[in-house]
C-alpha cells in the first residue's frame, strides 16, 4: 500500500484528490495538510494546519497556490517524501529553481502541468503540428477562480512548440487598439479567457498560407484528471531523473 498525503487537501481539486486517492485499492491517504481548512474533515482524515503530518506518507500531492508551491516542496523535500505537484504556473525559471533546489534524488518530485490524459495528448499533437506551419497562438479558457493567467498548460504548450521548431515568421500588421488585445508573447501569442460557467479549455490555432489548423481540448469535470493523478501517484518513486515534468514519459509519449 502506498501512503499518500495532499497538501492543498481543503480546495477543490484537493478535496477531489483526497476522496480519489482514499477510494483507490492500492493507496492510503494518511494526511491532508491546508491550512485554510484545518479540522475540516475529507476522504476518513481530518485536515492539518502543520505540514509535519506529511512526512506521514510516500507521496504528497501538491494542489495549492503558485504562491506557496515552492515553499511547500522545499518541506517535502526535506521530509523526503515523493512530490506530486498539480499547482500551476510553472514557467521556464520556475521549473529551474525546482530543480536546483530538489537536487538530486530520492526522493522524486513530478511538475504536472495538466493532468488530464486528452490535455497530454492535445499538447503532444501542438508540438508536432508546431514546425510545419508559419505561426500559431493559443486561447485558453477558465472559471472566473482561476488565480494565475495564463493557465500552466498553455505556458508548458507554447515552450514545447518552440523547442520543436515553431515559428512566427509572419508580422502581424494590426495596432493595438486595446493594450494586451493581442494576448502575452510566450513564443506563440497566449490569450487567457476568465469566465463563469467555464472549467478548463484551450485551444492552439496554427496557421500558414492558405490553411489553418485548430487542436482543441475541452475539460468539462475534474473528475477527468483522476487517471492521470493515480498514474503519477503509482510512478514517480520510479522516476529515473529527480525532477520530471509531465505525463508523457509515463504514457509513452
Amino acid at each position: 500500500m502506498t501512503q499518500v498525503a495532499v497538501s492543498g487537501a481543503g480546495g477543490r481539486m484537493g478535496r477531489l484528490v483526497a476522496e480519489t486517492v482514499a477510494a483507490t485499492p492500492g493507496l492510503t491517504l494518511v494526511a491532508g495538510f491546508d491550512p485554510s481548512h484545518a479540522g475540516v474533515a475529507v476522504g476518513g482524515i481530518m485536515i492539518s494546519a502543520d505540514p509535519t503530518v506529511v512526512g506521514e506518507a510516500e507521496v504528497v500531492v501538491e494542489f495549492t497556490t503558485p504562491a506557496a508551491v515552492l515553499g511547500n516542496l522545499a518541506t517535502w523535500r526535506a521530509h523526503g517524501v515523493h512530490a506530486v505537484v498539480g499547482t500551476s504556473g510553472f514557467d521556464a525559471a520556475r521549473l529551474e529553481a525546482v530543480r536546483t533546489a530538489w537536487g538530486s534524488g530520492p526522493p522524486n518530485c513530478l511538475v504536472v502541468p495538466n493532468f488530464s490524459i486528452g490535455a497530454v495528448l492535445m499538447m503532444r499533437f501542438a508540438e508536432m503540428a508546431a514546425r510545419h506551419f508559419s505561426a500559431s497562438e493559443i486561447i485558453e479558457l477558465h472559471h472566473d477562480r482561476k488565480v494565475d493567467a495564463p493557465s500552466g498548460t498553455a505556458l508548458s504548450t507554447a515552450a514545447r512548440m518552440q523547442a520543436a521548431g515553431g515559428r512566427q515568421e509572419r508580422h502581424v500588421e494590426s495596432t493595438e487598439l486595446v493594450p494586451g488585445a493581442r494576448g502575452g508573447d510566450a513564443g506563440p501569442r497566449v490569450h487567457s479567457v476568465r469566465l463563469p460557467g467555464l472549467l478548463a479549455h484551450q485551444e492552439v490555432i496554427l496557421g500558414s498560407e492558405g490553411e489553418t489548423l485548430t487542436i482543441r481540448h475541452d475539460t468539462t469535470d475534474r473528475i477527468s484528471f483522476m487517471p492521470g493523478v493515480l498514474l503519477a501517484v503509482r510512478s514517480v518513486a520510479a522516476l529515473p531523473d529527480p525532477v520530471t515534468v509531465g505525463l508523457e514519459g509515463l504514457l509513452g509519449l
